[in-house]
C-alpha cells in the first residue's frame, strides 16, 4: 500500500528542518502551475521557464519566512507573479535591437493544423486580452482558483478580481465572436 501524500504543511516543515527532497516534492506538485501562470503572463517560453526556475529559488530561499497556516499555492503564486513583473519591467527598459532572438515555437504544420482548432482562438483570445485581465482569466479559470486566492496573488481587492474577470470574460467572447464571424466555423 502507498502511503498517503505529505500535505504542504508537512512538506515545508521538512524543508526547513534540512530535507531537500521535501522542496523537491513541493516543486514537483507546483511547478507546471507556475510554469503556465508564467507563460501566459510572459508569453515566451524561455521567459516563462527562467521565471518559474527564479520564483521556485525564491521561495526556497524565503521558506523559514513562509507564514504557517497559509497556502503555500497562493505563496509561489505570488512569488511567480512579481517575477514574471519584474521580467517585463525590465524589458520595456531594454531596446529591441538588446533582445535575444527567440526562434518562433508556433511555426510548423501542426501549429497551422492546430490554428483552425477553437482551443487556437481561444489561447489567441486570452493572449490578446491586456495583462491585468489576462492573469485573472489564467489563475481562474486555467489554475482553478478563487476570487480569495487570486486577489491575494495579485494584491488587488475582491471587486477589483470580479471586475477584471467580468470584463475579461467579456473582451473573450467579443474576440472569439469576431474569430467566428471571421473563419465562419464555430
Amino acid at each position: 500500500m502507498e502511503a498517503p501524500a505529505l500535505t504542504d504543511d508537512a512538506l515545508i516543515a521538512a524543508a526547513v528542518a534540512g530535507r531537500g527532497e521535501a522542496f523537491g516534492t513541493l516543486v514537483e506538485r507546483y511547478e507546471r502551475a507556475v510554469y503556465h501562470l508564467a507563460l501566459r503572463t510572459l508569453h515566451d517560453t524561455e521567459e516563462a521557464k527562467d521565471a518559474t526556475q527564479e520564483a521556485f529559488f525564491k521561495a526556497y530561499r524565503a521558506l523559514r519566512s513562509f507564514r504557517p497556516g497559509a497556502k503555500f499555492s497562493t505563496w509561489i503564486f505570488t512569488i511567480a507573479y512579481h517575477a514574471c513583473c519584474d521580467r517585463i519591467a525590465r524589458r520595456k527598459r531594454i531596446s529591441p535591437e538588446e533582445m535575444p532572438d527567440r526562434a518562433d515555437p508556433g511555426a510548423g504544420p501542426a501549429e497551422l493544423a492546430e490554428r483552425n482548432d477553437m482551443a487556437a482562438a481561444l489561447r489567441a483570445a486570452i493572449d490578446g486580452l491586456p495583462e491585468k485581465y489576462r492573469t485573472v482569466i489564467t489563475l481562474f479559470h486555467l489554475q482553478g482558483k478563487q476570487y480569495e486566492e487570486i486577489a491575494a496573488v495579485l494584491d488587488l481587492p475582491m471587486g477589483t478580481v470580479k471586475t477584471h474577470l467580468f470584463r475579461a470574460k467579456e473582451l473573450l467572447r467579443k474576440a472569439l465572436g469576431d474569430a467566428v464571424a471571421e473563419t465562419g466555423t464555430p
